[in-house]
């Protein structure tokens, strides 16, 4: 693909995060149930003036990239280098073929970047020839000698910069050619040695960068506050008695004298759980997305289900807060059972088994699970979202 294009989100994403002091690169760790990465590319996926996005990636970090935003509709990545400045450069290079009029760059570990800060940065192109979201500095600020306060700083005109950073595009590759090797502290830094004029427009507080493991979660606290009220789904399920050495619930095998019938596995906990966040979400029932005349579900792993349907919730920015179970029988005994339930669970749905509840009762001998002709399930869940 290549012609002009007029604006382009340049994410970078190349460096290892040594402070954040895990093996995984903090830009995909899991904020959320999603990537930090994916976070911050759906940011300007989503915003109305920018036209594409493009992520400067680790050498050895395909798989990663793929695996958290390689269905989005990216371009396609390019390698950066061994620091910062050369990533940024080498993402630079990397579209001139499309010769877009404005770039932003962007650090992949900021990912609570909101659609103003982003818009404020473009809108100060108008009167700069770079303009870069900040904050200014409300804290008294000390000058010291190493231990001892030798001045105090007039913070009046002090500014603590943040990205995006958004230039002309020409102007900003030509200034990272001519920096190369200089190793300055940030984009507005290299336009500044080039003599280019940037301005400051304002950034947000809670775009903060992740680089400890407290920023991460000081961003799920922000997060989980722009997702606004819960959303509480339920659902119910049924199978009879059939032929058969045990059934499934709640993903669990358990011994019993009669199997459950069902198009899959029968697994009432699980397929009531299923539509119990598919109702949370708004997104119909179980046998709207997996039809029980489908012969591929015939027989199936009911977790197959219960998955899909917290990859609906991710892929909606989020967060399954918490899960309830309710198996209704007179047997067999689902309490020797309950905490391989709810550790299962919870590995499906990759959630804490904190969140996971499972409970069992019966009906005192009344109705048909009274009269062990069958079982049913019951569920409800609890989803945070932003829309």
């Amino acid at each position: 693909m290549t012609g002009s294009i007029s604006t382009v989100a340049l994410i970078v994403a190349a460096g290892r995060g040594r402070r954040f002091g895990e093996e995984l690169p903090k830009q995909y760790q899991t904020l959320l149930g999603r990537p930090v990465l994916r976070h911050t590319a759906q940011a300007f996926l989503d915003h109305a003036q920018i036209d594409a996005v493009r992520v400067v990636i680790g050498a050895d970090d395909a798989e990663l990239y793929r695996a958290a935003v390689g269905d989005l509709g990216l371009l396609a990545p390019v390698t950066g280098g061994a620091e910062r400045q050369d990533s940024v450069r080498l993402g630079l290079e990397s579209l001139l073929d499309r010769a877009p009029e404005i770039v932003l760059i962007h650090d992949a570990a900021r990912p609570l970047v909101d659609a103003a800060v982003i818009a404020r940065a473009i809108a100060g192109l108008a009167a700069h020839d770079g303009a870069i979201a900040a904050v200014p500095v409300t804290d008294t600020v000390k000058r010291t000698d190493g231990a001892t306060i030798v001045d105090t700083v007039d913070r009046s005109r002090l500014w603590r910069a943040q990205t995006p950073q958004a230039f002309r595009f020409h102007a900003i590759l030509d200034a990272h050619r001519a920096a190369t090797g200089s190793n300055l502290s940030d984009d507005a830094a290299v336009a500044e040695r080039a003599g280019l004029r940037v301005g400051v427009t304002l950034g947000d507080e809670t775009n903060l960068k992740i680089t400890t493991p407290d920023d991460l979660v000081r961003a799920e606290r922000h997060l989980r506050a722009r997702l606004g009220a819960p959303r509480v789904g339920n659902g119910f399920d049924v199978h009879r008695f059939g032929p058969g050495d045990h059934v499934m619930l709640c993903g669990v095998r358990v011994a019993h004298d009669h199997g459950l019938i069902g198009h899959s596995d029968a697994d009432v906990g699980l397929h009531a759980l299923t539509d119990a966040i598919l109702g949370a979400l708004g997104d119909g029932d179980i046998g709207q997305h997996f039809s029980p005349t489908d012969p591929r579900w015939r027989g199936a792993d009911s977790s197959v289900f219960l998955r899909n349907a917290a990859e609906r919730v991710a892929a909606r920015g989020g967060e399954l807060v918490h899960v309830d179970v309710t198996l209704i029988c007179e047997r067999p005994k689902v309490a020797p059972h309950r905490a391989e339930m709810v550790a299962r669970i919870a590995e499906i749905l990759g959630i804490p088994a904190t969140r996971v509840s499972v409970k069992a009762t019966t009906t005192e001998g009344l109705g048909f699970t009274g009269r062990a002709e069958g079982i049913a399930g019951q569920a409800t869940a609890t989803v945070l979202l932003a829309d």
